[in-house]
């Protein structure tokens, strides 16, 4: 699983998220990373074997993206979107680290 926690943008990257605080945003499985990287969603710089940020800017981009595209109601987006919103909510990035 791909593990998404609520991150400053400053804040550097702490090797155990729960250690630091961060807030659990939610998860996403391959098949729906794979899948939104396929939908133009996720750029394929990002792999889910390795960790990496999404920063408040990026996030804004996605979610402008999946408007544009009008995939609001796709299972996999939908999932991401919640994800994105809870970041959002708390004006803050997200990091995700995969297990």
């Amino acid at each position: 699983m791909l593990d998404f926690y609520i991150i400053d943008d400053k804040q550097v990257k702490p090797d155990f998220p729960e250690k630091a605080g961060l807030v659990f945003a939610g998860q996403l499985d391959e098949k729906a990373f794979s899948s939104l990287q396929r939908k133009g969603i996720i750029a394929t710089r990002f792999d889910y074997y390795t960790d990496f940020r999404l920063d408040t800017a990026l996030i804004k981009q996605i979610e402008q993206i999946i408007l544009n595209k009008g995939l609001q109601m796709d299972t996999d987006i939908n999932s991401f979107i919640q994800i994105l919103d809870i970041a959002s909510n708390k004006q803050s990035g997200l990091i995700a680290y995969s297990d």
